[in-house]
């Protein structure tokens, strides 16, 4: 037989009051099962932990010597406890983000801030990247949760629609296609265009009529990066594209957006993870934040647009 936790408890506190009877009724059990525990921790360690008399209870001297060992095993077991409570608690635990760049500069930054104000005791690490390299992250183990646009991956990664956006127009407010609530693509044929390279424009390819697909693949400005899109739009070099989540940064470079339609084309952003680890109570927290609170944080920046 092992020793138990129960037998250490019962060791611990008739060593401590100096009395069975004190004991058994501290633990809520009668004098015979509370000595049966001590008999059975003593038959388990090979060793006589108590000297009794008549009148009076000793601790032996294996027991003397034992007492403290007794007293940091039930410690720790407290500890750790006190920690898997906390964890369930969302009292502490660490939240491991893999966010591709675009998302990582616009919304995300609030919704992480909302989220820790919800939970100031959970930290929040987000890694920017490339789509392709949240994939990785995720695929690695380097991280819990992912987000990004659509992207091929292993067997091993469960991927769940998160939200989507149709693509916008981006243009300073003087343009004269600011007055319009719609821009249609062919609006676009004769304007000049800040295209982003990567996926995010070549997906675009088959999704729009020649005609569209080949001006937009020929633009005046090729950029890497949105941020460089928004401020060469910004003094007017010409106009570009972004979706949704982007609306507080354009804003922010005083510009407006517009939505494109004839067709409406949309990208749709995944919540990635791994299979084969479970998530945290943290990681699931931040999980069902994201779920029940994407809608209502796109509309806030369509509105803020």
């Amino acid at each position: 037989m092992s020793t138990t936790l129960r037998q250490l408890r019962a060791f611990v506190l008739v060593a401590e009051q100096n009395s069975f009877t004190k004991a058994a009724e501290t633990l809520c059990l009668t004098q015979s099962a509370l000595s049966g525990l001590i008999k059975e921790l003593e038959q388990n360690l090979g060793v006589k932990l108590f000297d009794r008399t008549t009148r009076k209870l000793y601790l032996s001297d294996a027991g003397t010597r034992l007492l403290p060992q007794a007293r940091r095993v039930l410690n720790e077991m407290s500890v750790l406890n006190e920690k898997v409570s906390n964890l369930k608690s969302l009292h502490q635990g660490h939240v491991r983000l893999a966010v591709s760049q675009q998302l990582s500069a616009s919304a995300m930054p609030k919704f992480v801030a909302k989220f820790c104000e919800l939970h100031p005791n959970i930290q929040v690490t987000l890694t920017d990247c490339s789509v392709d390299d949240v994939v990785e992250h995720i695929e690695n183990l380097e991280a819990d949760l992912g987000i990004a646009p659509e992207r091929m991956h292993s067997d091993d990664l469960e991927a769940i629609a998160l939200f989507s956006s149709p693509f916008y127009l981006v243009l300073p407010a003087t343009h004269p296609f600011a007055k319009k609530d719609v821009v249609r693509w062919t609006d676009l044929l004769n304007e000049r265009l800040i295209t982003l390279n990567g996926p995010f424009i070549k997906s675009l390819q088959n999704e729009l009529p020649a005609q569209i697909s080949s001006r937009i693949f020929n633009p005046d400005f090729e950029v890497n990066f949105l941020s460089t899109a928004l401020g060469m739009t910004r003094m007017g070099l010409g106009v570009t594209l972004c979706l949704l989540y982007a609306a507080e940064w354009v804003e922010q470079n005083g510009l407006v957006m517009r939505p494109i339609a004839d067709p409406v084309v949309e990208r749709k952003f995944l919540l990635y993870t791994h299979k084969n680890r479970s998530l945290s109570p943290a990681a699931l927290a931040f999980k069902g934040f994201l779920e029940q609170n994407t809608h209502e944080f796109l509309t806030a920046h369509a509105k803020a647009g």
